[in-house]
């Protein structure tokens, strides 16, 4: 059985890249780790393992520019459906009795 297999990666999921382990000036060893895209082959960032005193720890990395996009694009979405909302309100709150002189 591959290690692919083993792991539970199917061909739709790009295995991730692991970077060369370096140890620094604490005595910490850092592995980098890294993920391909699933249509194009570039390269993004996933997080790190931390190994130290024989305990490793998992460091995401996490794209602060990507979450910023998200939410302008949230409150864009959120304007819009506010303004259609406001220019194509229905005509009944106008309708009403009107008494006869």
């Amino acid at each position: 059985m591959a290690i692919r297999e083993r792991l539970g990666f199917t061909a739709a999921e790009p295995a991730p890249v692991y970077g060369e382990p370096f140890e620094t000036a604490d005595g910490a060893i850092v592995i980098t780790v890294a993920r391909r895209g699933v249509v194009s082959p570039v390269m993004r960032p996933a997080g790190v393992f931390v190994v130290r005193d024989g305990a490793a720890t998992w460091v995401p990395a996490v794209d602060i520019n990507r979450i910023a996009l998200m939410g302008e694009l949230i409150g864009l979405l959120a304007a819009v459906i506010t303004s259609l909302a406001i220019l194509r309100r229905p005509p009944w709150p106008d309708l009403g009795r009107h008494s006869g002189d």
